[in-house]
């Protein structure tokens, strides 16, 4: 290349990069595109234009109006003064009474009534500032948005328009016709209205009251997602966990890992590691290591099924039944039992035992095909023992007091047998021991009915019979080993929970 031309075409190159600049700034400047009148005031400046008669004024696609208005040429900025508005899109319109608006950074600051409309969504606040190269606008003393049927005040906020998410910090309130949210930082996106929470957050609806310290919320489905010490609180129960789902539309939700779910009516708490809560069907399950808790703090009863089912009613919205279903264990210091399945009416104060029940009550083992155990303020009053009923006590390591019927109903003080009625098939063997535990003989009798007193010791005191009993007081050595064990004994004494732990025995 000759050196004439390539000097001419450096040249040129540099005049056309030291131009871009000004190319640049000549697009970006900010044009009247009418007025009623205009006039420079040499007071003021020589650069700067006054407009008035509803002015109109263009910058990068947005339009700007005012009742009028001052247009600084040469820093490229713009006051406007009275019903301000800036039309950004077909959507987005910011409204106002005084506006600073900066051609070279395109940053509009907008104060006195302000109001930022976009689609279904209207901002407002006294002072807004929005830069139009990020399509954000943001304030800081105070503000309210709302969207379709919410209603959102923060003390600060900032709306992504672009994005249609607003995040709000300090203070912020949601109010909707079904609930109020309450937090101290929320993300809300406009178009399919789930809120995000981070911190200390609480949801109160018309009965129910929700607290988490992060999750989201959809206020068109009605689902929330807790975590961090979720918790629910509805017409009395309680329900926590390290995750927490909840249906404000259709009252229902689910909680899993470490759930508590309390009932304060029925001095009742269930733990486990996932629970469902219903409130219109009326129940809460639970399941994974579920134990339910029963009484007070001094003699608690504790309960364990592979699936404990809290049934209450749903108009007086109290607790009425406890279920357990399958594996169920129970333990309390005076009181242990193990059976397939359980039921407790809180209402009767009245537990049943079915499939295999097994109850013990000091040192006695006391099954039947169902038992139904009455209690009342923290403490057992009847045993109802029902077809097969069986009471075995252990007299020495191979010796046992047996008392057999078709039905028998122990009564207890102190949470202590001192009496049985046996009805149907009543048969004894029951070993007689003096003060010093030597050996008397052994009872053995049959009868239709007769009645069992203990003393204090848990020990048979007497036996009173209805009607003439089979059998007497005889020697050991005139019974045979089998004659000292009644048809159907059974000794379960492996399975019998030692503690609170060992009812999560497999």
């Amino acid at each position: 290349m000759k050196p004439a031309r390539l000097k001419i075409l450096l040249l040129f190159a540099f005049t056309w990069v030291t131009m871009l600049p000004l190319l640049a700034q000549e697009t970006y400047r900010i044009q009247i595109v009418r007025a009623g009148a205009m006039a420079h005031n040499k007071y003021i400046g020589e650069n700067i234009v006054r407009a008035i008669g509803n002015p109109v004024f263009e910058h990068a696609g947005a339009y700007l109006y005012c009742d009028s208005a001052w247009l600084d040429e040469v820093t490229n900025n713009l006051d406007c003064y009275g019903n301000v508005r800036i039309k950004s899109s077909d959507t987005l319109n910011l409204y106002g009474k005084f506006l600073h608006y900066e051609g070279n950074t395109k940053i509009a600051r907008i104060s006195d009534n302000v109001r930022l409309v976009d689609n279904q969504t209207t901002l407002t606040t006294n002072y807004l500032i929005f830069d139009r190269n990020t399509q954000i606008a943001y304030y800081n003393t105070g503000g309210k948005v709302v969207n379709k049927n919410n209603t959102l005040t923060s003390k600060k906020g900032d709306y992504h328009t672009d994005k249609k998410i607003m995040y709000f910090k300090e203070d912020v309130v949601m109010k909707n016709p079904d609930y109020t949210i309450n937090c101290d930082t929320m993300k809300y996106n406009t178009q399919n209205r789930v809120s995000y929470f981070e911190g200390p957050t609480i949801i109160q609806g018309k009965k129910s009251y929700l607290y988490c310290e992060n999750g989201e919320y959809n206020s068109i489905s009605g689902q929330s997602a807790f975590s961090e010490h979720a918790l629910l609180v509805d017409e009395g129960r309680r329900l926590t966990g390290d995750s927490l789902y909840y249906n404000e539309l259709t009252y229902s939700g689910k909680a899993v890992k470490n759930i508590i779910f309390t009932d304060t009516a029925q001095d009742l708490m269930i733990k486990g590691n996932f629970a469902e809560y219903f409130k219109k069907k009326g129940f809460a399950m639970i399941t994974d290591s579920a134990v339910a808790l029963l009484g007070d703090t001094k003699d608690t009863l504790f309960l364990h099924a592979d699936t404990l089912r809290a049934i209450f009613d749903t108009v007086k919205q109290e607790s009425r039944e406890l279920m357990a279903f399958h594996n169920t264990r129970f333990y309390r210091t005076d009181l242990q039992g193990v059976c397939d399945s359980l039921h407790f009416s809180f209402p009767d104060s009245l537990i049943t035992m079915y499939r295999v029940p097994i109850l013990w009550s000091e040192k006695n083992q006391i099954t039947a095909d169902t038992i139904f155990i009455v209690t009342g303020k923290n403490t057992v009053k009847t045993v109802h023992m029902n077809i097969s009923a069986f009471i075995i006590s252990q007299d020495s390591s191979l010796k046992f007091n047996q008392v057999k019927g078709k039905t028998m109903t122990g009564y207890l003080i102190d949470n202590k047998l001192y009496r049985i009625d046996v009805d149907g098939n009543a048969e004894t063997v029951y070993y007689v021991r003096e003060d010093d535990e030597s050996l008397i003989g052994i009872n053995k009798a049959a009868g239709s009915r007769m009645r069992i007193y203990m003393d204090k010791d848990n020990k048979i005191e007497r036996i009173t019979y209805f009607d003439k009993p089979d059998g007497n007081l005889f020697p050991e050595k005139n019974i045979s080993e089998t004659d000292q064990i009644l048809k159907g004994f059974k000794w379960f004494g492996d399975l019998r929970p030692v503690d609170r732990n060992d009812i999560f025995r497999k």
